[in-house]
């Protein structure tokens, strides 16, 4: 039996994420966040062999399926930021999903903004005792907006 070295609280976003992005052990996964290194071990623990981080992800290419952003304990204005270039490593069909800290009404709506403003559209999300998450996938009709 193979143990993770993760702290609980990594162990249980990773569930949740992989469930509300109905994602296959196929797909490339792409992991975002401070925690991006933890997730990328438990996912191949779980036989999610296809997975890089930010640190070695290469270049921008619509080569990743899916991304999967750990941003416990960031500002919805540094997701932002990072939203910038991610959104050119996911597939014209890709999607991501965001993993928050637990949220007022009002910080879900300005995610849900921001995940608009980078085509991404919003189409399902959780709330658990340790934060919640979004699911959004790319909008074909929408543009991408870049922020200068």
């Amino acid at each position: 039996m193979i143990h993770s070295r993760l702290n609980p609280t990594s162990e249980r976003t990773v569930g949740p994420m992989i469930a509300l992005a109905h994602c296959s052990k196929l797909q490339r996964i792409l992991v975002a966040g401070p925690n991006s290194a933890d997730l990328m071990f438990e996912l191949h623990r779980r036989g999610y062999v296809r997975v890089a981080t930010t640190t070695n992800c290469g270049l921008p290419a619509g080569q990743y399926d899916l991304a999967l952003v750990d941003w416990r304990q960031r500002s919805i204005k540094a997701l932002e930021t990072m939203l910038d270039w991610l959104v050119d490593f996911l597939s014209p069909t890709g999607g991501v999903v965001v993993w928050l800290d637990p949220q007022s009404p009002a910080a879900d709506r300005t995610l849900r903004s921001v995940l608009e403003r980078h085509g991404l559209l919003a189409e399902a999300g959780t709330i658990h005792q340790h934060g919640s998450a979004v699911c959004a996938r790319r909008n074909e009709g929408t543009p991408i907006a870049k922020v200068a």
